[in-house]
């Protein structure tokens, strides 16, 4: 089975995590379960998948921490299953990497277009990536982005950014200096114009802002503008800003 398909079921109930995992093979994809957080974190390095669904509710590790050691090494698409419906473990979810989230009880369908949604963003649509143009590149002041691949670039140096924040990033710097209002980049990150809440986009500026500012190592580029959104100010180039192809 390709590993382009391969999906990490993370899940302590195993009648659950067992029909999850049927609709998932029926979709075509290939999947492997944990039941526990320390065993998906092995899993995970022994057959890196291309996708995770990830409770929160887990033995050993809870979601939340197996969220935020997946993400500090990896931009695999994550999907949160939790029986929490507050709002803010939605929000601390997103702010910790997570790409997307559903609330029990969901619809196991529903989970399979997710998951089919969140690998087409992050594997760049690869069926039309094979023929698309190799100019398919955005670069403004330092930075590059690059369509087919759906890659990132700082003068040269990658960004690991999960694929809402690189749509996020894409949305803002087609238009450097313009102030995006909230609603104007949900529509963006989220295509399916799902209900999500305002705060999403903020805690997806928050963990964007951290990459950025970590790989340029000097000021805040995305300018909150109180009341209305956010505006990105690109800092000019420095020599190359993306690797020559």
């Amino acid at each position: 089975m390709n590993a382009e398909r391969r999906v990490l079921v993370v899940e302590d109930e195993a009648k659950l995590a067992a029909l999850l995992c049927d609709y998932l093979r029926a979709a075509g994809y290939e999947t492997r379960v944990a039941e526990d957080g320390p065993s998906a974190l092995q899993a995970f390095v022994d057959h890196p998948p291309a996708a995770v669904l990830l409770d929160l509710n887990l033995p050993g590790l809870d979601g939340m921490e197996v969220c935020r050691r997946l993400r500090h090494d990896s931009a695999v698409p994550i999907l949160m299953l939790t029986a929490r419906a507050d709002e803010i473990d939605r929000i601390v979810g997103l702010e910790i990497g997570a790409d997307d989230y559903l609330c029990k009880p969901y619809s196991p369908r529903e989970v399979v277009a997710r998951v089919g949604a969140l690998l087409r963003r992050s594997q760049g649509r690869l069926a039309g990536a094979a023929g698309a143009s190799p100019t398919s590149r955005l670069e403004v002041g330092g930075m590059a982005l690059d369509d087919a691949g759906q890659r990132a670039w700082w003068r040269g140096q990658a960004l690991p950014l999960t694929p809402i924040e690189w749509r996020l990033l894409r949305t803002l710097l087609q238009q450097p200096g313009r102030v995006f209002a909230r609603a104007q980049l949900l529509d963006a990150i989220h295509a399916d114009f799902r209900d999500v809440s305002d705060r999403a986009v903020d805690s997806h500026v928050k963990n964007l802002r951290r990459k950025l500012q970590t790989a340029m190592a000097g000021p805040d580029c995305i300018a909150t503008v109180y009341g209305v959104g956010y505006r990105l100010d690109v800092p000019p180039a420095a020599g190359s800003s993306a690797p020559s192809a």
